[in-house]
């Protein structure tokens, strides 16, 4: 696979250092999966140290009172009233302030996964500027809208309706997704907005940026702001006459230099892996990539896992293993270090929500993780999951895997094998266990839920065992072999003597 890259080295690397947090995001449609499922990836990424905790939230009745961000050390003094009723949802949620939920379903079978950040262009934001004290913020989402929505539409009307009336705090992405339907929203500025249908049988690819383009007024596949091809007419952004077809991307978001290493190169690898046919004909000029594509072959889950996973693998911009210092950290890989977890939502509407709803979850760092699948039936994590803080501990799941990735970058070629190798193993061997437990499952689902849920908590608990030894086993492994080559390294910068 090759990207052809047209900026210089020089430019690209000061351009590179000007972004600092991201996030990147694919969805695919039914039709375009090997299976019929919906798919949503996204890896998440801030600090290496921001640990993540699994939180099942319970269902509540007779609520009052708001939810106040911060009240828990959030982002803001975002609040919104409580439902009265709330259903049960999950998320795996920033340790300190139990927000943030990167991901999670509810009761409903609707999920959401979010958020994408995303950059409006500076002169639409000094008529319409973000709503940084009070307005919503990528830490509130999930623990708003999952408690009470009911469907992926029904999330994207919500959002739309804070964002216009309380104002996005930030510029990000959410996707919703339930049984029929997969939705992406984006912002534009302060109070604008837009979202689509994807098309059942394309995919789509995000990293950073703006993406959406085509919006239709009055069309059942579209969601929009009021007035939101008008505010962008009557400042400046859009013309009819010069433009023709109005273009949400071209109007709302920011589109330099930036965009060009930091975002686009990110979308141009993960399209190539998925259409081939395109790898000698997509420059950065990524502007006129296509929004959404039909893939070449029908994906899989390991194909987005593996998307997640990749850095430019093979290529002179290799950002990890490449021996090219002048060219490997140019251009801004999928997998980075500071990835705090990375999923792959799978929505099965054909299987009981228990199981057709799940997340493979990678913690830490994706390229040298190990993705689990986690089903919204679960009714309980082993020790661990619910601990963790921003300093590495003896206790949180979070940095069980973090300390291993972390000893593998002392020397990432020799180290990095050895752990990739181990967990494609154990992911082999899970996958074959998990199509035979979900048969089981299923099977006895139609008898007995009480005893096919104790099946499902059982094979969970012991996956979440067996993957938290592994990696504690691999830890002592690469310890030891760190251990080793340091002990030569020492030896060797004092020849002659005696230690």
């Amino acid at each position: 696979m090759k990207i052809k890259f047209l900026a210089s080295a020089a430019v690209i690397s000061a351009m590179f250092c000007a972004n600092a947090l991201a996030c990147t995001t694919i969805l695919v449609g039914e039709g375009a999966s090997d299976d019929g499922s919906m798919l949503i990836a996204r890896s998440a990424d801030s600090k290496a140290i921001k640990a993540q905790v699994f939180l099942i939230h319970p269902k509540k009745t007779n609520q009052k009172g708001v939810h106040s961000s911060k009240a828990h050390d959030g982002a803001n003094d975002f609040t919104y009233p409580l439902p009265k009723e709330g259903m049960r949802y999950t998320t795996i949620a920033n340790s300190h302030t139990k927000l943030h939920g990167a991901v999670g379903y509810n009761d409903a079978g609707v999920g959401i996964s979010g958020t994408e950040t995303i950059y409006a262009k500076d002169e639409l934001l000094k008529i319409d500027p973000y709503n940084e004290a009070t307005g919503i913020t990528e830490d509130d989402i999930p623990d708003v809208l999952l408690p009470r929505m009911k469907s992926a539409a029904e999330g994207v009307k919500l959002l739309g309706e804070i964002v216009e009336t309380t104002g996005a705090g930030e510029g990000f992405g959410v996707v919703f997704v339930d049984k029929n339907e997969l939705w992406y929203f984006e912002t534009g500025t302060g109070h604008h907005w837009m979202a689509v249908k994807l098309p059942k049988d394309e995919y789509f690819v995000s990293a950073n940026q703006g993406r959406l383009q085509n919006y239709k007024e009055n069309d059942p596949n579209f969601m929009g702001s009021k007035n939101l091809i008008k505010f962008a007419q009557d400042n400046g952004a859009y013309d009819p006459a010069k433009d023709g077809e109005f273009q949400f991307t071209k109007a709302y978001t920011r589109d330099d230099e930036r965009d060009m290493t930091y975002n686009y190169p990110r979308v141009c690898w993960v399209q190539q892996m998925f259409n081939p046919e395109l790898k000698d004909k997509q420059t950065l000029d990524g502007g006129n990539y296509p929004v959404f594509l039909k893939p070449a072959k029908k994906l899989s889950v390991q194909d987005l896992k593996t998307a997640l996973r990749s850095h430019y693998d093979g290529t002179a911009y290799d950002n990890y293993a490449s021996k090219d210092e002048n060219q490997k950290n140019i251009y801004r890989a999928v997998s980075v270090f500071r990835t705090y977890e990375s999923h792959v939502m799978q929505v099965r509407p054909w299987l009981p929500q228990e199981i057709g709803r799940v997340t493979y979850v990678a913690l830490g760092m994706s390229d040298l993780g190990v993705y689990l699948p986690y089903y919204y039936g679960l009714d309980k994590f082993i020790d661990g999951y619910d601990k963790g803080s921003y300093k590495a501990d003896d206790e949180s799941i979070y940095w069980t895997y973090r300390k291993l990735q972390t000893l593998v970058m002392m020397d990432y070629d020799k180290y990095s094998p050895v752990v990739k190798k181990a967990y494609k193993e154990f992911e082999d061997a899970l996958a074959v266990k998990q199509a035979k437990f979900e048969d089981e499952y299923v099977k006895l689902y139609k008898k007995d839920k009480a005893k096919a849920n104790k099946l499902l908590n059982e094979f969970s608990t012991n996956m979440m065992k067996d993957a938290k030894a592994l990696t504690q086993n691999l830890t002592n492994e690469i310890f030891t072999m760190l251990t080793d080559d340091t002990d030569a390294k020492l030896k060797s910068l004092n020849k002659g003597k005696k230690d």
